[in-house]
């Protein structure tokens, strides 16, 4: 047993319990893989249990693996006969012995996403329901929650409800699973419905299972929902030999079903569990846990326990207040290099963010600095689909001669017009040499090309005149939301009412933004240029596939993970807490909360947290107060000064020198092309320029000096423009004019 002896005394205690129920609090980083997969080892090892009678749930089949090899290394023995998996997975052996006490084939399909979409589209047809009413993602959402609770299509029909739509889910539901069993198929949320199903109704087949297996395991309890929750204790014996691991602190997934309470009434549930804590963390630095176990201090409904470490104290958590969200995404790149002049490499350090739509302004600036990076758990900014979307619809306008375009956006939202039409509009075109658009705008008086859809495409193409003549008048920002609101693109995601449908909304939002910002930076620049502009920037290569990489990624998305270096961004409320948590109840506020405390403690060395005062959504600048957040971390935080907060406070005394933001450090020594000396440096019209001096620039306007510092044989000036905000200058090529001293 010399493996113990790696083991501090919490985690030997754990491995060392092995009978009876434990419930193992692990704390962010406290090795909890490693004492379930020594406690695993010591039971076949030193127990004489065998592989054959241990049961260990997991939530992904990384993690299985990862326990199942950690195992085998431990007793450089295979253990196949473990039954080690998801619970899907787990459900699916059990489902596949057992098929015929459903009615089921022992060859049932498994359904994925698309095939759910598929079942739900067709179950609207055969019970003649509006699918404009009746939105398939919402419908699928609702279905997947009931078969999360446990609860089946019968439990949902109310004879007595007067809710038409609740009565019509139900119906959906109902026939819905009717259909699958036609086709001898189950979906994702059926696997786990169905085994406990099974286990209720066959009482020897659980008592088989309960007999069967000695020992089980199940890893982050705190993420488990009632169904899942229902399945454990089928399974288990009365008296069961249970282990579970989690964190009450990190569950932070109730919007998928996720029910905290299972972690914290472990004791009510097994009145004779053991409770262990694992405090100690072997990650972090202390002054990252320091912040950490003060904000979740806050929260009321947890298991208390305070994070520690053996590690140094390490460097203090900064944090940065910005004027604009665009000087946070600037500053935080311009800190990425100092770190990778440090010595740390790109794939060190990651970005986080609350949601998807943020990414977008770091992924500019990483692109304009030539940094690769990788977003984690989902697609760069301009290679989702709804912003690809919108920018179809653009181009199309931008050019009626764009067929790529055209097809994407012919059916999107959908209007009936099939692939088969598009096919038959499109070989004619081929034939005369005509675009799909043209084809389609001289339809109706063509006489030799015959199509069925012909009113539904005429309805298109006036949809498209309409916006190309508004196009005409309105700015690039108003021209997307006109696009968003005219081809009903926006009210289907709204009716869709769903977290990717809000998603959505939020990458669309922070699209119109970018046009805003775009055009506040080219106020001549026409749509073909905006495009052009995004097309140069989307067709940098790829690098996701590269190792080397800074990583940006959502909180969520992060669990599970650990980075030397940290940057979480967008710390204001409204934002980060979200504002839907901030407008429901206090069990979404711990929630957030709970996100926070993940955020802080994937650092492992350095951890820099930012917010903006002003940040461009939908197109408009919205005020935000810095995060609740910010206030709970209290005086371990070190509040680091940047351009726009000496601004802010308007002091008079302006130091240049005692400026404290980050300066544009380059990768390879000085990699920005020195300006050429101008005579214009010399001239009598900048003389007079200097820290607090009012100038007007061509382009710009009105403006305040508030730096001035000297840049080789130049000087850099920084001038906060009115409406314009903070702009850098070489004061050689500037064109100021200074009009008060």
């Amino acid at each position: 047993m010399t493996y113990l002896n790696d083991l501090n005394d919490q985690q030997r205690e754990a491995v060392l319990t092995s009978e009876g129920p434990v419930l193992i609090l692990a704390g962010a980083g406290s090795g909890k893989t490693k004492t379930v997969t020594q406690k695993i080892a010591y039971l076949i090892q030193e127990r004489g249990v065998s592989p054959y009678h241990i049961l260990a749930f997991t939530f992904t089949n990384k993690a299985a693996q990862e326990m199942k090899d950690r195992v085998e290394a431990l007793l450089g023995q295979s253990v196949q006969g473990m039954w080690i998996g998801t619970f899907h997975s787990i459900c699916v052996r059990i489902l596949r012995r057992y098929h015929d006490c459903l009615g089921y084939d022992g060859n049932f399909s498994i359904y994925d996403r698309s095939d759910q979409l598929r079942a739900v589209k067709e179950t609207l047809k055969d019970l003649n329901l509006s699918k404009d009413l009746f939105k398939e993602r919402s419908v699928l959402g609702a279905i997947g929650t009931f078969k999360n609770q446990g609860i089946g299509p019968e439990a949902c029909l109310d004879p007595t409800s007067s809710n038409f739509y609740d009565e019509k889910i139900a119906q959906i539901y109902k026939r819905y699973e009717e259909k699958l069993k036609e086709n001898n198929a189950m979906d994702f949320d059926d696997l786990l419905l169905k085994v406990v199903d099974l286990l209720n109704r066959e009482e020897d087949i659980r008592t088989y299972y309960q007999f069967h297996f000695n020992y089980f395991f199940v890893d982050e309890y705190q993420d488990t929902n009632p169904i899942q929750y229902q399945l454990i204790k089928l399974l288990c014996p009365p008296k069961p030999n249970l282990t579970v691991v989690g964190d009450n602190d990190q569950s932070i997934y109730a919007w998928r079903g996720a029910d905290i309470s299972n972690i914290l009434n472990f004791e009510k549930d097994f009145p004779e569990a053991k409770v262990i804590l694992l405090e100690q963390n072997y990650r972090s630095s202390q002054n990252i846990l320091n912040l950490a176990n003060k904000v979740i201090a806050h929260n009321s409904n947890r298991k208390d326990k305070k994070l520690w470490t053996d590690l140094e104290e390490g460097k203090k958590v900064e944090y940065r207040e910005y004027s604009h969200s665009q000087e946070e995404n600037k500053d935080v790149v311009n800190l990425i290099i100092q770190r990778r002049n440090k010595g740390y490499a790109f794939s060190d350090m990651a970005i986080l963010y609350r949601t998807n739509a943020q990414s977008r302004g770091f992924e500019e600036y990483l692109m304009m600095e030539g940094i690769p990076y990788k977003v984690v758990g989902g697609l760069k900014f301009y290679d989702r689909k709804e912003v690809k979307d919108l920018l179809a619809y653009l181009s199309l306008l931008s050019n009626g001669k764009d067929d790529l375009a055209l097809a994407r956006i012919i059916n999107t939202p959908k209007r009936g017009i099939g692939e088969a039409t598009l096919g038959q509009v499109q070989a004619y075109g081929q034939e005369i040499g005509q675009s799909i658009y043209e084809v389609m705008e001289g339809l109706e008086e063509n006489d030799q090309l015959k199509i069925r859809a012909q009113k539904k495409i005429s309805k298109f193409v006036d949809l498209i005149h309409l916006l190309r003549e508004k196009a005409k008048t309105k700015s690039i920002p108003d021209l997307m939301e006109t696009v968003l609101f005219e081809t009903g693109y926006l009210k289907d995601l709204q009716e869709e009412d769903t977290i990717e449908s809000r998603n959505r909304i939020e990458n669309l939002e922070e699209l119109v933004s970018a046009a805003k910002t775009y055009e506040e930076e080219h106020p001549e620049d026409s749509l073909e240029d905006f495009l052009s502009s995004l097309s140069l920037m989307s067709d940098v290569d790829k690098t996701e596939d590269k190792e080397e990489g800074v990583q940006l990624m959502t909180v969520h998305g992060a669990k599970g993970l650990e980075f030397p270096v940290v940057f979480l961004v967008g710390m204001e409320e409204r934002v980060f807490p979200s504002g839907r948590s901030l407008d429901e109840d206090e069990d979404n506020l711990e929630e957030e909360r709970r996100l926070c405390y993940v955020a802080i403690t994937r650092a492992k060395k350095e951890l820099y947290i930012s917010s903006a005062r002003n940040r461009v959504q939908y197109g408009k600048t919205v005020a935000n107060l810095p995060s609740r957040f910010i206030d709970e971390m209290g005086e371990d935080l070190e509040r680091v000064k940047t351009y726009s907060s000496y601004r802010m406070e308007k002091s008079p005394s302006l130091e240049v020198k005692s400026y404290p933001t980050s300066p544009k450090v380059s990768l390879t020594g000085d990699y920005k092309q020195k300006p050429k000396e101008d005579p214009a440096y010399h001239s009598e019209s900048k003389k007079d320029i200097h820290v607090g001096a009012k100038v007007r620039h061509k382009k710009w306007g009105l403006g305040m000096v508030v730096s001035l510092k000297d840049k080789g044989k130049d000087q850099e000036v920084v001038v906060s423009f009115e409406g314009k905000g903070l702009k850098k200058l070489l004061l050689s090529y500037a064109p100021l004019e200074v009009v008060s001293k």
